[in-house]
């Protein structure tokens, strides 16, 4: 097992210096220069070019860039807002996008668990439609396309929540669904089909003969080894989730990250798009990481042996 512990950790640290290496590379193939400002001289823009260490060819960036971070675990400053280093920004602002993320797969997960395992006990009957119904449009509709319209229609129209903004708890529920729909979607339609898979097989017969009662087998037998596909998809469905509040947070006014990652890129603030880039990735090589330790949580046939 920790044979199996040290490889997947070594593995997850490969993954993140290849993912600094192309996004290195992809940055300074952007058209455009950040400091190509009619406003500034030609000295001026020397200047800067020098300060950021933009005046020395490509490996020299590199190197110094990876000796920065690695070493110090400094992500450097940004290009954009004078005096401001990348690593202060993403602790003033992912604070939020973390709280919206958190309440999206809370909302999501406890949801997506509840129907599927409904819509699989109620099998072919009123709720099962009803969950079907929502796991289509879930995985259908674009998360932007659902913020905008509830945004409008309960937000404008109805007036039961604030159309944007984060400061109160009413604030937080309208993006948290937009965010987190998809991923009910997800676990709702595959814990409904594992959980139908299950019903056949012999060991769910055994315990009905024995007379277990059906909330007991769905407990103890159905629904632990139905989780196991479900757990699989939390890595990249969270990896999902993070990429969505780039848009959510645009539409709801919500002040993350995905404000600075939009801007970042439009400005071509190389520095702030790459620690951006790095801080996201690092953090979703984490929680797969931990998805697959997870495996010999839930079902110890997984555990790895000598």
């Amino acid at each position: 097992m920790y044979k199996y512990i040290g490889k997947r950790f070594i593995f997850s640290l490969l993954t993140i210096f290849v993912l600094i290496t192309a996004v290195f590379v992809l940055v300074r193939l952007l058209p455009g220069d950040p400091f190509q400002d009619p406003r500034l001289t030609e000295e001026s823009r020397q200047q800067l070019l020098e300060y950021h260490g933009l005046d020395k060819s490509i490996p020299e960036q590199y190197v110094l860039y990876l000796q920065n971070v690695i070493l110090e675990g400094d992500l450097g400053y940004s290009l954009r807002y004078s005096g401001r280093t990348v690593n202060d920004m993403i602790s003033d602002a992912y604070p939020v996008s973390v709280d919206l993320g958190i309440r999206s797969m809370i909302f999501a997960v406890t949801g997506g668990l509840l129907l599927g395992i409904l819509a699989a006990i109620f099998h072919n009957r009123k709720i099962d439609h009803f969950g079907m119904i929502i796991a289509v449009i879930g995985i259908s509709v674009p998360n932007f396309i659902v913020g905008a319209v509830i945004q409008y229609f309960f937000g404008v129209h109805l007036r039961w929540f604030p159309v944007a903004g984060w400061e109160t708890f009413a604030a937080t529920l309208l993006p948290s669904f937009a965010l987190g729909l998809y991923v009910l979607a997800v676990v709702a339609r595959l814990m409904r089909g594992n959980m139908l898979e299950i019903v056949g097989q012999d060991y769910i017969k055994t315990a009905l003969s024995k007379g277990l009662s059906p909330v007991e087998i769905v407990l103890r037998h159905q629904l632990k080894n139905a989780l196991i596909p479900v757990i699989t998809i939390l890595g990249p469905v969270a990896a999902r989730v993070l990429a969505g509040t780039f848009v959510v947070e645009q539409i709801f006014n919500i002040p993350g990250l995905g404000r600075h990652f939009v801007v970042s890129i439009q400005n071509l603030d190389y520095t702030l798009t790459l620690g951006l880039t790095l801080f996201f990735g690092a953090f979703v090589v984490a929680i797969n990481f931990l998805v697959d330790l997870s495996y010999g949580i839930v079902d110890p046939r997984i555990r790895v042996e000598k």
